[in-house]
Order: C-alpha cells, then sequence, then structure tokens
C-alpha cells in the first residue's frame, strides 16, 4: 500500500467518525441496527463473519527456512560465504570448507535459539485474553430491575469478539477494546496519551459535537482503541473494530522495519571495516608479487590468502555463542529473548523501569470474614457490602464477585423492594474510592464507600459498632 492510498483510508476513516459523533443517541443505535440491551448472538455472530475479528494486523511470524535463512544474510556471514567461494574456486577445499562450516554453524545456534524463543512468545500470547463487558441479552427477554435502573456490567467476552453495534461497559482501569460512541458517561476521563502524546486525561461525555470540528480525536463522545479509562464508567456503542479503526489507520501509516541497534551498526562497521582492507590490500599483494616475482597465479593465491587471512572467520561464531548463553540466562530467570541481538542492549542499560502488575493464580477471591472496625463478625459489614457491590457500575474486580457470592447468608434482604440506587460517584485514582447513594424505603439515604483503607479513614469522623455511634479515636486506625 503506498503513502498516497493510506492518507486516503485514514481521511475516509476519520470522517466515518465525525458523522457518528454528529448523531445523537437514538440515531447511533439506528444507523448500527441496535439497541440498548445489545445483540443477540446470532445476530453477533453474524457481523463477526462479516467485519473479522477486532484485532489490528500485525506481522505474522516468519517461517522457519525465512529465520534461517536471515541468520546467514548478515554482512559479515555473506562476505564469508564469498570468500568461501572464491577459495573452492581457486583450489583450495579445505579453506572454503573450513569457512563455510563457522558460517553454518554460528547461523544454526542463532536459528535455535530465536526459533524455540518465537515459539514460546507464540504460545504465551495465545494464553492471553483481553476482556471487556458486553450486553449480548435476548432481546426478546423482559429487563430486570436492576438492569430498569441502568445498573448493569454485561458478560465478559474476549475483545478480539467485538462487532460494531455491540453495547459495552466502561469502568476505571479498562483499556478502550475498540473505536465506540458514547451514550452514557459519568466523570469520564480518558487517557489519550498513546495517540495524542498529552499526559493530561481527557473528560468525555454524550454531548453532540460542533459540525465544524473535524479532528476526531477533539470529539468529546468519541472514544478511541488504544486509550484507557483513568476514572468514571460509561456505557457506548461500538462503531469500528479491527483494521478500520482509527488507531488501525495510524499504524498503516508507519513502517515495520526494524530500527538497527546499535551493535547491528557496530557489526556492520567491522565488517565494512574489513572489507576496505580487503579492497585494498589483496589488489597491492597481487600486483606487488606478480611484479616481482613474474607469477600472476601464485601472488593471485597469495593476495587470496591474505584476504581470508584478514576475514574473521571465527567472529561469528564467538558473537553468536556469548548472545546464545545470555539468552539462556535470561531464560532460566524466566524471560524470553526473541531476538539474542536485544541481549547486548540489555548489557548496555544502566536503569530498566517496568510496570508491575498484579495476578492471581486461579482468578478468584473468596471472601470469608466481614468484621467491624474491632474484628467481629458483622451482618451489617456484608449487608452494606453486598449493596455497594451490587450497584455499583464502576470499577469491576473479582472482590466484587466475591462478596456477591455471599448473598444467601443475606435472608433478609430484598433489594427490589427495599432499596434504590440513587447515584453513584466512580473509583478513581485521586480519590481511591468508589461510593454509591442507596434510597432505603422509608429511612434515609446512605451513602456506602468502599476503596483504599486510609482514603476512607480520613473522610470518617465516626463509626458504628452494633447499635452504638462512637467517635474515632487511634484506637481504631491502630485496628484497622
Amino acid at each position: 500500500m503506498n503513502n498516497s492510498s493510506r492518507n486516503v483510508n485514514s481521511v475516509d476513516s476519520a470522517n466515518a467518525l465525525v458523522d457518528i459523533a454528529q448523531k445523537d443517541v437514538d440515531g447511533v443505535l439506528q444507523l448500527f441496527d441496535t439497541s440498548l440491551v445489545g445483540l443477540t448472538e446470532t445476530e453477533a455472530q453474524r457481523r463477526l463473519a462479516k467485519s473479522g475479528l477486532n484485532e489490528i494486523a500485525r506481522e505474522k511470524p516468519k517461517r522457519w527456512y525465512v529465520q534461517l535463512l536471515k541468520t546467514v544474510t548478515n554482512p559479515l556471514s555473506l562476505l564469508l560465504i564469498v570468500l568461501a567461494i572464491v577459495s573452492l574456486l581457486t583450489g583450495s577445499p579445505t579453506a572454503a570448507l573450513i569457512i563455510t562450516i563457522m558460517v553454518i554453524f554460528g547461523g544454526l545456534l542463532r536459528f535455535s535459539q530465536e526459533f524455540r524463543s518465537n515459539k514460546a512468545a507464540e504460545k504465551l500470547r495465545e494464553m492471553v485474553s483481553t476482556t471487556t463487558a458486553v450486553n449480548r441479552q435476548d432481546r426478546t427477554k423482559s429487563t430486570t430491575p436492576k438492569e430498569q435502573q441502568g445498573i448493569t456490567t454485561g458478560t465478559e467476552i474476549a475483545v478480539k469478539f467485538l462487532v460494531p453495534g455491540d453495547i459495552i461497559f466502561l469502568s476505571a482501569g479498562d483499556m478502550i477494546p475498540a473505536d465506540i460512541r458514547l451514550i452514557v458517561a459519568k466523570d469520564l476521563f480518558l487517557s489519550q496519551s498513546a495517540l495524542t502524546g498529552e499526559s493530561l486525561p481527557t473528560e468525555k461525555h454524550v454531548d453532540l459535537i460542533d459540525k465544524q470540528e473535524k479532528n476526531p480525536l477533539e470529539l468529546v463522545n468519541l472514544c478511541f482503541m488504544g486509550t484507557t479509562v483513568v476514572s468514571g464508567s460509561g456505557t457506548a456503542v461500538v462503531a469500528e473494530t479491527g483494521s478500520h479503526t482509527y488507531l488501525a489507520s495510524l499504524a498503516k501509516t508507519l513502517g515495520d522495519t526494524r530500527v538497527r541497534t546499535s551493535f547491528d551498526k557496530a557489526v556492520n562497521s567491522v565488517t565494512t571495516l574489513l572489507l576496505r582492507f580487503m579492497l585494498i590490500m589483496a589488489p597491492l599483494v597481487f600486483l606487488i608479487n606478480g611484479i616481482v616475482k613474474h607469477n600472476w597465479v601464485e601472488a593471485f593465491t597469495f593476495a587470496l590468502s591474505v584476504a581470508v587471512g584478514l576475514a574473521p572467520e571465527m567472529l561469528p561464531v564467538i558473537v553468536t555463542a556469548n548472545l546464545a548463553k545470555g539468552a539462556i540466562s535470561m531464560s532460566e530467570q524466566k524471560v524470553i529473548v526473541k531476538n539474542i541481538d536485544a541481549i547486548q542492549d540489555f548489557g548496555s542499560m544502566n536503569i530498566l523501569c517496568t510496570d508491575k502488575t498484579g495476578t492471581l493464580t486461579q482468578d478468584k477471591i473468596v471472601l470469608q470474614r466481614h468484621l467491624d472496625p474491632y474484628g467481629k463478625e458483622s451482618l451489617d459489614v456484608l449487608k452494606y457490602a453486598y449493596l455497594n457491590s451490587f450497584y455499583q457500575t464502576g470499577l469491576r474486580n473479582l472482590l466484587d464477585v466475591a462478596v456477591l457470592d455471599r448473598k444467601q447468608e443475606l435472608t433478609a434482604l430484598d433489594i427490589d423492594r427495599d432499596y434504590h440506587k440513587f447515584d453513584e460517584i466512580p473509583f478513581d485514582f485521586v480519590r481511591r474510592r468508589m461510593s454509591v447513594i442507596i434510597a432505603e424505603t422509608g429511612k434515609d439515604h446512605v451513602l456506602i464507600c468502599k476503596g483504599a483503607v486510609e482514603e476512607v479513614l480520613k473522610v470518617c469522623t465516626q463509626l458504628k459498632v452494633d447499635d452504638k455511634i462512637l467517635p474515632i479515636d487511634e484506637s481504631v486506625h491502630t485496628h484497622s
């Protein structure tokens, strides 16, 4: 694809997104032939077959023979191969054999290491699956009381199975899985640094945009694949997926050629230097020897020997062996090195910064005890935790699932009859807590918060133990 066609595709994608942003919610739902309860599974499968998986095309793994050929096509190996051919043609089969063995051994050593690493990386990639919450309900079914209040978190499915028209739910920490049009947003802030380079979060809402605005990234009711939710929550309809997203259109304009590292440049520099020496020394030796001894055949053979002597036959083997040893050492630390030349880059680092993520072995949390501030079992604690997890639409996590699984202990709790959600303050990384306001029949509204212990304690002045209201003092902080 040439640059002009890439630019045309980018413009078409941008124009389509601008048109979608200018429509109201009903118009968007009508455009994608969907509704707030989402698509049926049958319709979703039909659209998936038409639009394809929601994945941005990436470079496919090279065939094994291509990888093998690549290991012997570096400048130094090519130089040695040329010298081996010349040696063979001039009657020096022993020298040709030695050079060939060195080239093959170094190439096979590099190939075996990189081939195993690429296979292991592919297996790991297949194990990782990013999910998102989506409505895939049957339109013939009636909505539940929870859905009538707008409290639904959908079903978790793999991002790659999203299709245009899907209704998805967003919360703090989520990655935007496709290009989407917001239909509900509450205190929603996104980080668009991957697309714009701006470090500050951008607020998004459902308001219609100015028809003069032509830059998709400036449209407040659109969110794009590759961005992340910093805080707040929202509901959106999927507009574009896979290779039709704005991120994919930008990716097509970028070259996929690997940038040469300093190590590559150094090896090529050494090869170039040796080649210059050969181009200068070998002809000089040939001419001087031929003029002095008047035996041009012997002079040519001697000049060729000088050229072979200047070529470091063992250098590819030595370099590859050392890099392979480094890759093996890294593998013992559970690190996969796909390109062994990267070992040199690791060795030249002074400081390596990485992001830390926590993982669970079984991806499951079990709630064992629910305690008051003094460590006693309290059914009220479980009730309030359950109400918070039940009504919250912000941050979804395994703690909520663990709390909701204990409903059988709350035999006297009738949510549909006695409780109604009044409002919600979604989780964000500044407050570090989320809150829901619950209206209980015949009683005052109740604000239920959950989050980091220190942040919750900062805004609390009293506590309830059994039926008593007590002031918070240092003893509470100690027990907490």
